[in-house]
């Protein structure tokens, strides 16, 4: 056994220390998950829907605190963390007032008498979640699940442990019964036992490349099934004709929200080249607004990165693009005093070959990336091993439209605007970024049996 350690990012200081549990107490807790599902599964539908429509209301209720509590695990300011909870209860009540509608046998029309595919749980499931959205994104992944009638289990980030009881405390608040969503205080370390055990049927991660490898290797060695939502190092393409005002603010707010830590951020901008210094004067100015400081200060709207490793290998990769061959606009230093900060930085004329292009950065970085013309900036926006996210911009709506759909290689693409993950619609990657869906009616059928009926 270890202790975990949760570190307060804006000033350093140590928090509180949680002691993991050892394997037989683990091995306890997922019987006793398995032995929820036995009876959860035979939990009316409309019961289940009871249950998160209050976990809603308790979430809604409570959500300075829960901000508070992420401002103080991972550093993110109280607005954002408010908006963030505010986002949980909305997808609660969604999968309440639509799984019914999700789980609806499906009829085929064959020779057979009667023809039919039905939904049925398939047992307890392993959430392995990261730290940048502590609620987020565990309830984007329990809602759909705990409606289709599986039991969970949540290995959460280390330095979130705080939020996975707290979550795991509102949801038995809330008349979910004990055992059926549980949060293991355990490291990596402990993450194969808990997949190779009988009860396991599914597992979900997001996180890192190496991570995703890492879950999918012990996914196919013990045959159990996966979703990965891993990276992503997004295109933002800006055409000529686009309103550079709008692309600006656009392109800012999505890189610099939760201080650059997004997944579906707006990583590489590519910009064509009759635009670039209009557009880049455009971004600097709107990098103006931009307030860095305590998270709990309600003037806040930039925090610090969650944890000093992470902010000093933003830095790592800032100086070497540099040293890659681009220039580097604004920030790029290390702030002096305490707390894991990193200022908005922003680098241009970054070529294939540089860091910045390859990798994603996990931090408050823009990337200019110039392109001659609509052409070759489609093509620098697949040539990377991601495709989580992507967005277009331009006046001409069909254009970008078309762009969008049939050019740009990623999961989700929005055209003049942010991609942000929805409960409506299905959000996941291709390519490095992972495979399999969250979200819309799809993520009900992800951790599902589809059992085909025929009768003569």
């Amino acid at each position: 056994m270890s202790m975990l350690q949760a570190v307060n990012p804006a000033n350093g200081e140590k928090r509180q220390s949680y002691q993991t549990i050892d394997s037989q107490a683990l091995e306890h807790m997922l019987d006793a998950s398995a032995e929820a599902f036995a009876t959860y599964r035979e939990m009316p539908l409309s019961e289940r829907a009871r249950i998160l429509r209050e976990a809603s209301a308790i979430l809604e209720a409570n959500k300075q605190s829960y901000a508070t509590l992420m401002a103080q695990e991972m550093g993110k300011p109280l607005a954002a963390g408010i908006d963030e909870i505010e986002k949980c209860a909305w997808v609660c009540r969604y999968y309440a007032d639509h799984a019914a509608e999700f789980l609806e046998p499906t009829s085929v029309n064959t020779e057979y008498s009667k023809s039919y595919v039905c939904y049925q749980p398939l047992g307890t499931l392993l959430a392995v979640m990261p730290w940048n959205y502590p609620f987020w994104q565990v309830f984007r992944f329990a809602a759909p699940n705990l409606m289709a009638g599986n039991t969970i289990v949540l290995k959460h980030a280390e330095i979130c442990m705080g939020s996975g009881l707290a979550i795991a405390e509102l949801l038995l608040a809330a008349g979910l019964p004990e055992t059926v969503f549980q949060t293991l205080l355990i490291t990596s370390d402990s993450v194969e036992q808990v997949i190779k055990h009988r009860a396991v049927q599914g597992i979900t991660l997001t996180g890192s490349g190496r991570a995703g490898s890492a879950i999918g290797q012990l996914a196919g060695k013990y045959l159990k099934k996966v979703v990965l939502e891993l990276g992503g190092n997004d295109p933002y393409v800006i055409l000529d004709d686009a309103d550079l005002d709008l692309a600006a603010e656009i392109c800012v707010n999505s890189r610099m929200k939760n201080s650059g830590q997004v997944c579906i951020a707006a990583k590489r901008l590519i910009v064509l080249d009759s635009i670039c210094d209009a557009f880049e004067a455009k971004v600097l100015e709107r990098l103006k607004s931009v307030s860095m400081g305590d998270p709990l200060a309600p003037e806040t709207n930039f925090g610090p990165i969650a944890r000093a490793d992470l902010r000093d290998d933003v830095h790592r990769q800032v100086q070497q693009a540099i040293a890659d061959g681009a220039e580097l606009v604004m920030g790029g230093t290390l702030p002096d005093g305490p707390g894991f900060y990193y200022p908005p930085t922003v680098i241009k004329n970054v070529k294939p070959n540089n860091i910045a292009f390859k990798e994603e950065i996990f931090g408050p970085v823009i990337t200019i990336i110039p392109a001659r013309d609509v052409d070759e900036a489609i093509t620098l926006a697949n040539q990377t091993d991601y495709g989580l996210a992507g967005a277009v911009f331009s006046k001409d709506i069909a254009k970008a439209e078309t762009i969008a759909r049939d050019k740009i290689q990623a999961g989700s693409v929005a055209v003049n605007r942010f991609v942000s993950s929805d409960p409506r619609l299905p959000f996941g990657g291709i390519k490095a970024s992972g495979y399999g869906r969250e979200l819309g009616i799809e993520a009900m059928r992800e951790f599902v049996n589809i059992k085909t009926i025929t009768v003569t």
